[in-house]
C-alpha cells in the first residue's frame, strides 16, 4: 500500500513538473518579450505615433486557431507595453488591407464583442496560471473586461475596473491603445515578469489567432499557458486609498402601493489598497441605481431559477470566492444576491465591508454587511463570508469558505466546508487534466436532517475531445442561508462529452458531436429524473452559420403535484422526448440573430417552444436586438401560453456616452417593464447615470402604472 501512495504521488509531481517551473516566475518553454518605459509620455489617440513606441520590442509572430491550427494568421498582428509608475500601455496595430470588411457594431462599454473583430488581452499579475484580468477592446472602441473565473474556464464579465481605450480605423487597418491604471489591478509587487497573451478575432474570416498557448485545447484565460511580459518596473500604487462619494436622487413612483414623491440619498465607497495585492473596502448606504435589471424568463421545471450577481460592489474579487469544481449552480455556498434582496425587492445596505487579496500562494477574502429592516419582509441582518485559498502544487489549490449569518433574520445559521482541485496541462504531455473534491456542511436552528453535501468532478477539456464526469450530493436539509441550492435531498450524475470533428470540406468549419447528461437520484438511489441532451447534428459553416438538431429524452418522477403555467402536474411517473432545430446567421452582417424550435412530447402532453432572436446592427452608433419567445402546452390537466418578449435599442453616441433601454413583456406576470439607462463616463474616474424604470400591470386593459421612477446617480473617485 505505501509503494502504490509512492507510485501515486510520483506520477502527479511528473505531470506538475514542467508548469511548475513556469509559473514560479522563470521562461522556461514560454514566449516572452520585454516591455519598454515610456508610458506618460503616451497621448491616447489610438495612433501609435510617438518614439517611444518604436524603441519598444514588438510581438509581431501570432498562431491561428481557427480555421487550421498551428500556421500563420492571414493578417498580422503587432503588439508593444510600455510601463510608468503607475500605468501600463498596451499598443497594438492590426494590419487589414480591407478596412471596409472589419466587423465592429459597437461602441458601449462591456458590449459582447466576440462575434465582432476585437482583441483581447490577458494579464496574469500574480503569474501563478490560476487568475487574472481580461480586457478586450473592437475597432470602434468598446472596451470589455473579466475576470479570470472557475480556473479559466470562464470570465466573469460582470467585473468592472477603471482603464481607457481608443482606437482608429484607417487606410491599414486598425489600431489600439489601452491605458490600465497599476490602481485598478492586484499583483505581487515582487515580480518584474508577468503572464501575458492575446488573441485576436478576424470575424469576417472566421478567424482567430494567439500570441502564446495556441491550441485548440488551451483557452486565452488559462493563464498557465500564456507568454511573458519581462522588464516590468517597480509600480507605485500611491498610498492606496480610493474614496467615491455618490449622490442619487429619486422622482416618482418607486413600485407597489408607496406613493409618488422625491428624495436623495448620498452614499460612500472607500478602498485601501494593503500593499499591492491586498484591498480593503468600505461601503455606506450602498446605492445600486445603475446596475440593470434581470431578464426576464420562463420557466418550464419545478425548481427555482439562477441570476447572476451584477452589483459593483459584490464583484470585486469575486473570482476569490468561487468554490468546489463541478458544484456550479447545483450548488453555491456563497451567492452573495442573497445580500441586499429578498423574492425581489431590495433591502437597503446600510454597511459592508470587505477585503480580499493574495500573499504569497494564498488567496483570502472576507464579506461582513449590515442591512436595514423592511417591515414586514425582513428584520436587520449582519451576515458574514470567509474564503482561504492555498495554492499547491503547479496549478492546483486546497481551500476553505465559511458563512455566518442570514439575510432573512434566522437563528444560527452557518456553513463551513473545503475543496481540492488538481491541475495540470500537461496531463500524458500537453493535455489538460482537472479532478476536483469538495464537502460542506450547513446549520440553522430550523433545520433537520442530512445538513452535508459533497461531491467531485474528474475533467478532461480537450480538443477535439472534452469529457467530464461529476457527482453532487446534497442532503436533504442542507439550506445554507448565504448560498443557493435549487434541489436539496438528492444525488446528481453527470457525464458529459463533446467531439469537435472537423472535415476537410471547404463549405463546412465543424461538426460538434454533443452528449450531456444528467441523472438525479433521491438519497437512497431512486431515480427522480434524468436528460439526455444529444447533438447529432450540430454543423458549423465557413460562413459562420451555424444548424443544429438535438434530440433529449427526458423524465422525471415527482412526488407532488406541481404547476407549470398555471397547470397542475400530478404527482407521477413521467417518460417524454423532446427535439429541436436551431439556426444561426452569421453575426458578421449587419441583420443576424438565432431561431430555435422545441417540440415534442412534455410531462402527459405535448409543448412547443419558439425561440428566436433578431440583431440590427446598421452602424456602430445605434443598435437594436428584438427577442420573443412563446411556449405553448397542451397537457392533461389543461393548456397554457407563455409569452415573453423583449427589446435592446442603444445609441452609442461613444465609447463613453450611450443611451440604452431595454423593454420586456411577459403574459405570466402580464406586465410591460423598461429600464432606460444614460451613462456617461466624462472622466475615467468620474461617471453620471441617468436611468428611467417603468412597470405597467396589464398593458392591455387597464395600464396601470406600478413603477414610474426617474434616478440620477453621479460618483467620482478620488485617489491617492
Amino acid at each position: 500500500m505505501r509503494r502504490h501512495k509512492a507510485l501515486l504521488f510520483a506520477a502527479f509531481a511528473l505531470m506538475a513538473r514542467p508548469i511548475g517551473a513556469q509559473t514560479a516566475g522563470t521562461s522556461d518553454a514560454r514566449p516572452q518579450f520585454a516591455a519598454a518605459p515610456g508610458a506618460e509620455s503616451v497621448r491616447l489617440d489610438g495612433v501609435l505615433d510617438e518614439a517611444e513606441w518604436s524603441a519598444a520590442e514588438m510581438i509581431s509572430e501570432m498562431t491561428m486557431l481557427e480555421p487550421t491550427e498551428g500556421i500563420a494568421p492571414t493578417l498580422a498582428t503587432r503588439v508593444r507595453i510600455l510601463v510608468g509608475a503607475r500605468e501600463i500601455v498596451i499598443g497594438i496595430e492590426c494590419v487589414d488591407p480591407d478596412p471596409g470588411g472589419i466587423v465592429s457594431y459597437s461602441k458601449a462599454r462591456d458590449s459582447r464583442l466576440s462575434r465582432e473583430d476585437n482583441v483581447k488581452i490577458v494579464l496574469d499579475t500574480f503569474l501563478d496560471g490560476r487568475s487574472g484580468y481580461v480586457f478586450a477592446v473592437n475597432p470602434t472602441g468598446a472596451r470589455y473586461d473579466a475576470l479570470v473565473s472557475d480556473r479559466g474556464e470562464r470570465e466573469n464579465s460582470n467585473w468592472d475596473e477603471v482603464w481607457e481605450a481608443t482606437t482608429r480605423v484607417h487606410a491599414e487597418g486598425w489600431s489600439a491603445e489601452l491605458r490600465i491604471p497599476i490602481r485598478s489591478l492586484r499583483f505581487n509587487p515582487g515580480l518584474t515578469e508577468w503572464g501575458f497573451n492575446i488573441e485576436r478575432r478576424v470575424e469576417r474570416l472566421q478567424e482567430t489567432s494567439r500570441w502564446s498557448g495556441a491550441r485548440r485545447g488551451y483557452s486565452l484565460t488559462q493563464t498557465s499557458r500564456s507568454g511573458l511580459v519581462a522588464s516590468l518596473p517597480e509600480f507605485d500604487s500611491g498610498i492606496g486609498l480610493g474614496v467615491t462619494p455618490a449622490l442619487v436622487g429619486r422622482a416618482g413612483k418607486p413600485g407597489g402601493d408607496e406613493s409618488s414623491g422625491f428624495d436623495a440619498e448620498p452614499s460612500l465607497d472607500v478602498n485601501q489598497l494593503i500593499g499591492a495585492a491586498t484591498i480593503a473596502s468600505l461601503t455606506a448606504n450602498t446605492d445600486f441605481a445603475e446596475t440593470e435589471v434581470d431578464t426576464r424568463r420562463t420557466n418550464l421545471t419545478r425548481f427555482p431559477l439562477f441570476f447572476p450577481e451584477k452589483r459593483a460592489f459584490f464583484l470585486e474579487g469575486a473570482d476569490i470566492f468561487d468554490f468546489g469544481l463541478g458544484a456550479g449552480r447545483s450548488l453555491l455556498p456563497f451567492f452573495s444576491r442573497r445580500i441586499g434582496l429578498v423574492s425581489g425587492e431590495t433591502v437597503p445596505l446600510e454597511f459592508g465591508a470587505k477585503v480580499n487579496g493574495r500573499l504569497g500562494n494564498t488567496n483570502f477574502g472576507a464579506l461582513a454587511t449590515h442591512t436595514g429592516e423592511v417591515e414586514g419582509v425582513v428584520p436587520a441582518t449582519n451576515v458574514g463570508v470567509i474564503r482561504v485559498q492555498q495554492n499547491v502544487l503547479a496549478e492546483s489549490s486546497v481551500g476553505f469558505i465559511g458563512t455566518a449569518g442570514d439575510p432573512l433574520g434566522r437563528t444560527g445559521a452557518w456553513t463551513a466546508g473545503a475543496d481540492f482541485t488538481f491541475q495540470t496541462s500537461h496531463f500524458m504531455g500537453e493535455r489538460n487534466f482537472l479532478v476536483g473534491v469538495w464537502g460542506l456542511t450547513a446549520d440553522r436552528e430550523d433545520l433537520q436532517g442530512d445538513k452535508s453535501a459533497w461531491g467531485f468532478k474528474v475533467d478532461y477539456p480537450n480538443d477535439p475531445l472534452d469529457a467530464a464526469i461529476t457527482y453532487i450530493r446534497i442532503g436533504d436539509a442542507f439550506d445554507p442561508a448565504l448560498g443557493f441550492v435549487p434541489r436539496a435531498g438528492i444525488q446528481k450524475l453527470q457525464p458529459n462529452a463533446t467531439y469537435l470533428l472537423r472535415p476537410n470540406w471547404s463549405w463546412l468549419r465543424n461538426q460538434n458531436f454533443e452528449l450531456f447528461s444528467e441523472f438525479v437520484f433521491d438519497l437512497d438511489g431512486e431515480l427522480e429524473s434524468y436528460r439526455i441532451f444529444t447533438a447529432p447534428l450540430n454543423l458549423r459553416f465557413e460562413s459562420g452559420d451555424r444548424f443544429e438538431f438535438n434530440i433529449v429524452p427526458t423524465g422525471d418522477r415527482p412526488l407532488v403535484p406541481f404547476e407549470i403555467g398555471g397547470v397542475v402536474i400530478p404527482a407521477g411517473e413521467y417518460d417524454w422526448v423532446r427535439y429541436r432545430v436551431e439556426i444561426d446567421a452569421a453575426p458578421k452582417r449587419p441583420v443576424s440573430g438565432r431561431a430555435s424550435w422545441w417540440f415534442g412530447t412534455f410531462y402527459d402532453g405535448t409543448l412547443d417552444q419558439i425561440q428566436a432572436r433578431v440583431q440590427w446592427n446598421p452602424s456602430a452608433t445605434f443598435n437594436l436586438e428584438v427577442g420573443a419567445e412563446r411556449n405553448t402546452a397542451s397537457l392533461g390537466g389543461g393548456n397554457f401560453t407563455q409569452d415573453l418578449a423583449s427589446l435592446r435599442a442603444a445609441l452609442n453616441i461613444s465609447p463613453d456616452l450611450v443611451v440604452s433601454s431595454f423593454l420586456q413583456y411577459d403574459n405570466e406576470s402580464d406586465s410591460f417593464g423598461t429600464n432606460t439607462r444614460m451613462r456617461w463616463t466624462f472622466n475615467p474616474l468620474g461617471e453620471l447615470f441617468v436611468i428611467w424604470n417603468t412597470n405597467i400591470i396589464d398593458p392591455f386593459d387597464r395600464w396601470q402604472t406600478d413603477t414610474n421612477l426617474l434616478s440620477v446617480k453621479v460618483r467620482y473617485t478620488l485617489r491617492r
